[in-house]
């Protein structure tokens, strides 16, 4: 029976696909894309303080990630909430930050589980911030947002998408044929595919597919963190994510969507490596600065703390062990005389913001 995208999609074929994969133009491409996630993970072994970039770079994805679902918010928005109280923050930036909270959970339980179904209901959960689990209930469909037209109609019953999932579980562990010699950028692409074709919760799917790409990279040991920001290629290309994942569906066209994914794997590690580069640099210069201008307060844990917390409360150096509340008030304070922080009130609060750090973040 031909595909209908109308009709759930339960013949959705189980991995490994029936279909070359490795061709000459995707092992090309997997070469370029490995040979700069090798240069990113080196780049970011040189950055001391990985909270650095842990709180920096995965904010950027979060953003990204989320705008592809139309949840839109601004990299300051983002910085100014995360780790502190997000009571004030908008709904769409919220939401973001979930995100970001979503993606450090996961990377984190990887020390004590590998990726798995549950590790996907784990992490849309943290997405939506509501309990959701594997759809039990028919009826979900992906339409065209100005026709209505349905483009898409995922596979239904609990019991086939555990099935389907457990499937994909084995790919991703390369414990299918044709998977144990596949490159995990590969393995990665497919997956992906996979996931979105099974569609397993009523929402969040697209970002919990984009979390498990990266805890996929770490789990691999093709990264150390997860700081790859994957999405800025796919919100730059969204058409084309879009329509490489309906062209699998719809004709089996695996060569052009690996292509797309090797060529994201490659563009943003390269974009992400310059952008660490920079990131480094100028924690440097910054710890110069204060080492000349404020001697006085001067630490290379205080240097630090104003990347880590780009938008600083007093609060921050003093859950960071720096120094007692007081004393870390006189610290940014003398940062903002001599120009390395700008003070800013936030209703009741004060806010030291680092304005070369945030301006080179959000600097494409």
């Amino acid at each position: 029976m031909p595909y209908n995208p109308a009709r759930p999609y339960n013949d959705l074929p189980l991995l490994p696909p029936q279909a070359e994969l490795e061709s000459r133009a995707v092992l090309k491409a997997c070469v370029e894309a490995r040979a700069a996630v090798a240069e990113l993970k080196a780049a970011g072994q040189l950055i001391p303080n990985q909270g650095v970039l842990i709180n920096s770079i995965p904010l950027l994805e979060a953003r990204a990630s989320s705008e592809i679902e139309n949840i839109v918010t601004t990299t300051d928005q983002m910085l100014l909430f995360a780790g502190a109280a997000e009571g004030d923050a908008d709904p769409a930036t919220k939401e973001a930050l979930r995100y970001r909270t979503a993606l450090w959970e996961g990377y984190q339980a990887l020390r004590q589980r590998p990726l798995s179904t549950n590790t996907a209901i784990q992490i849309c959960r943290a997405i939506k911030g509501v309990d959701m689990d594997i759809r039990s209930t028919p009826g979900t469909t992906l339409s065209n947002d100005r026709t209505g037209e349905v483009i898409y109609t995922p596979p239904e019953g609990e019991p086939l998408l555990r099935e389907k999932l457990a499937n994909w579980e084995r790919w991703m562990h390369a414990l299918l044929p044709g998977s144990e010699e596949m490159d995990p950028l590969v393995r990665m692409a497919v997956g992906h595919y996979q996931f979105e074709a099974i569609h397993p919760f009523t929402d969040g799917n697209g970002r919990t597919g984009r979390v498990i790409n990266l805890l996929h990279l770490v789990q691999e040991g093709v990264l150390d963190i997860p700081v790859l920001y994957l999405s800025r290629h796919i919100l730059r290309h969204r058409a084309d994510y879009y329509g490489g994942l309906q062209a699998v569906t719809a004709s089996g066209a695996w060569e052009p969507w690996l292509l797309y994914m090797l060529r994201g794997v490659a563009e943003t590690a390269r974009w992400t490596t310059a952008k660490i580069t920079d990131i480094r640099l100028l924690l440097q210069d910054t710890a110069q600065r204060m080492k000349r201008d404020a001697p006085s307060v001067y630490t290379r844990e205080l240097a630090e703390i104003i990347f880590v917390r780009p938008y600083c409360r007093i609060a921050h150096l003093v859950q960071a062990g720096i120094a007692k509340r007081q004393t870390a008030s006189v610290y940014l304070k003398e940062l903002a005389a001599v120009g390395i922080l700008q003070e800013h009130k936030l209703g009741r609060e004060k806010v030291f913001l680092n304005p070369a750090f945030v301006d080179l973040l959000k600097k494409d």
